[in-house]
């Protein structure tokens, strides 16, 4: 009699997961069918995350990661640098005197844009982690159902080989009881 998968899914169930198939999570059947299967279950979580990105939140990415460089931060320092010196050097032409409102302004709406953006980029960041997170656990689910799978197996062949030995020694031992018995019986023979 052969098992069908459904019969092999619900004794795996119970045995390495220790529920009733019909209280497994879809997770749980998907990682167990896998491992029945044999087939392979990683995956790149950040390729398949990043498929799903829409134009904008790819922007919102580079963004963020531009904005959180040194590159910006020095190239930014260079810059207000500069404007300070110049509309300090050209006091009475300065197209921004001191006390530079203009910059204010400029630098004000600047992190009114970038704020947003870099939330943004944030709360993909952290979808994304949610994403490695599960294919994490399920990547362990499977290592386990595979080790106990492994345990089942070095268990089974250890038995085997103790069965086979134990029939072995009992073929040995009724071997020299006869050669017992037939020594003993050429001993009062004679």
């Amino acid at each position: 009699m052969t098992d069908t998968s459904s019969d092999i899914l619900i004794k795996a169930a119970e045995r390495f997961l220790g529920k009733r198939e019909t209280a497994l999570t879809g997770v749980e059947r998907q990682v167990l069918q896998q491992a029945i299967g044999k087939k392979a279950l990683s995956l790149d979580t950040s390729e398949v995350f990043d498929e799903k990105s829409t134009f904008g939140q790819r922007l919102a990415d580079r963004v963020a990661s531009f904005g959180g460089s040194w590159t910006f931060l020095i190239s930014f320092g260079v810059v207000l640098v500069v404007w300070v010196s110049l509309n300090l050097l050209l006091s009475g032409s300065a197209p921004d005197p001191y006390p530079f409102i203009f910059l204010n302004l400029l630098l004000s709406m600047l992190a009114a844009m970038q704020a947003p953006v870099i939330m943004m980029s944030q709360n993909r960041q952290t979808a994304k982690d949610r994403l490695v997170t599960s294919h994490d656990y399920e990547c362990n689910l499977k290592a386990e159902i595979e080790i106990m799978a492994l345990h089942d197996k070095v268990d089974q062949l250890r038995n085997d080989d103790l069965k086979q030995l134990i029939a072995k020694q009992q073929e040995q031992i009724e071997l020299l009881t006869k050669l017992v018995e037939r020594h003993v019986g050429e001993g009062e023979s004679k």
